[in-house]
């Protein structure tokens, strides 16, 4: 039985109420939410050990990492290696986007060497086998694509992405586009690649059904990717993004009809004055489902920078009520990121998830923000370094330079604070 069943049972399960101690919620918060589809938690039937994650309305905004292989470069060790980085920055989800060699090997490591909620895309997958086996990725079959997605179920990943959304109808709407950057995401280019050559439907949206009835059987929740997602902000919320979200909607209600927890992705590259209308958009087309947004990254000439480039949209996307970061690191449209770059696209995306999250009166959120004030107000480094959501980074930044006395280096004798106590009265025993 499905978790999204058993809410509609009534029935609290272990998970929910894990999720309800980790937020600070009432159990019957989280059980009516998953419920009513606001609310999901990724989380494989087959899994042992998991670390829980809550996504949704009313929940802390969530930050997921990715990370694997490329054609270019990668191993099983290195994947490994930023999966742990991704984890000691704090990331709550990891997703394994590897194309690259032994692409199941990398998969099974990071599953075997994680205890947090792992997604994938399984297209990749097939996509990748199918060059191998027939010459050519296109020449995948549905059932190769299909035999990917159980296998990686029976694997115990968490939480799959698949461009279900990617129609012929949408198709057409995208050729009439003129977009400048056309289909930047690897799973709407397989996709709408193997369509074309089949002149056939996508497979994943012809036989919804099945998809579901794999997802159904291992509690895997579904993420909608949004394959026609603009690349730049010049194709921001077009008629094919557009188009794609309305297939999305009506594949939310079917999924939440046959009980499969399910969210949906979102763009991409758009310009600030547009995200919140992209937000309440989604929001009202998918009936509130929770919101997965890459960035969105709100120019594209930071390259870089991107990770503060995705932060800042991040956090007004958060704001406006995505309930799910996918990070962004400096190594977007530059290069597979390294350990570093992960450790910085997680530590920016976190920073993006608890801004949002004061805006949003998230239970618990603003009141690390006065404690931090306090510890500012008294001085109190080993605090202020505690309360930091990179406490090593804090740590080495301080120590950069020796002081004299109790305040930073930056003002030395004349630190604001101590001079507004001793010579204004003003104490922080008030606090």
């Amino acid at each position: 039985m499905t978790q999204l069943k058993q809410a509609r049972k009534n029935i609290i399960t272990p998970g929910m109420k894990a999720i309800a101690k980790i937020e600070g919620l009432p159990p019957e918060f989280i059980c009516q939410g998953v419920a009513d589809g606001n609310i999901v938690i990724p989380a494989n039937k087959l899994r042992k050990n998991l670390k829980l994650c809550g996504i949704g309305k009313g929940l802390s905004t969530k930050v997921n990492a990715n990370i694997g292989t490329s054609t270019d470069f990668g191993t099983v060790e290195s994947e490994v290696e930023k999966l742990k980085m991704a984890e000691m920055a704090g990331a709550d989800t990891i997703m394994d986007l590897s194309t690259g060699p032994k692409i199941n090997s990398v998969r099974q490591s990071i599953l075997k060497n994680t205890c947090l909620p792992l997604g994938t895309v399984p297209v990749y997958q097939a996509a990748v086998e199918a060059k191998d086996r027939y010459g050519a990725m296109v020449k995948m079959t549905a059932d190769d694509l299909f035999s990917a997605i159980e296998s990686q179920a029976k694997e115990g990943v968490d939480f799959v992405t698949v461009h279900c959304g990617v129609t012929r109808q949408v198709i057409d709407t995208f050729k009439g586009q003129g977009r400048l950057t056309d289909i930047v995401s690897r799973g709407g280019t397989f996709t709408a690649g193997w369509m074309v050559f089949h002149q056939a439907e996508n497979p994943l949206y012809e036989h919804f059904d099945h998809l579901l009835d794999i997802c159904r059987e291992y509690d895997v929740t579904l993420s909608l990717g949004d394959g026609l997602r603009p690349g730049c902000i010049a194709d921001a919320t077009d008629r094919a993004q557009v188009a794609e979200l309305l297939v999305l909607g009506e594949l939310v209600k079917r999924a939440r009809e046959a009980e499969v927890q399910v969210m949906v992705e979102g763009p991409g590259h758009v310009p600030l004055n547009q995200i919140e209308a992209n937000i309440r958009l989604q929001k009202s087309v998918c009936e509130d489902a929770p919101f997965y947004v890459l960035g969105p990254l709100v120019t594209d000439i930071a390259p870089g920078y991107d990770h503060i480039t995705g932060a800042i949209g991040g956090a007004v996307a958060a704001a406006a009520g995505a309930d799910f970061l996918c990070y962004v690191t400096p190594a977007e449209h530059l290069s597979l990121p390294d350990v570093t770059d992960v450790r910085n696209g997680v530590i920016a995306s976190r920073i993006a998830a608890h801004a949002a999250d004061i805006v949003k009166g998230v239970n618990g959120a603003a009141e690390r923000d006065r404690q931090m004030a306090i510890a500012r107000k008294k001085l109190d480094w080993d605090s202020q370094l505690n309360l930091s959501l990179d406490p090593e980074h804090a740590k080495l930044t301080r120590d950069r330079f020796k002081t004299k006395g109790k305040a930073c280096s930056m003002c030395g004798d004349f630190c604001a604070m101590e001079l507004a106590e001793k010579h204004l009265g003003v104490s922080v025993s008030r606090c």
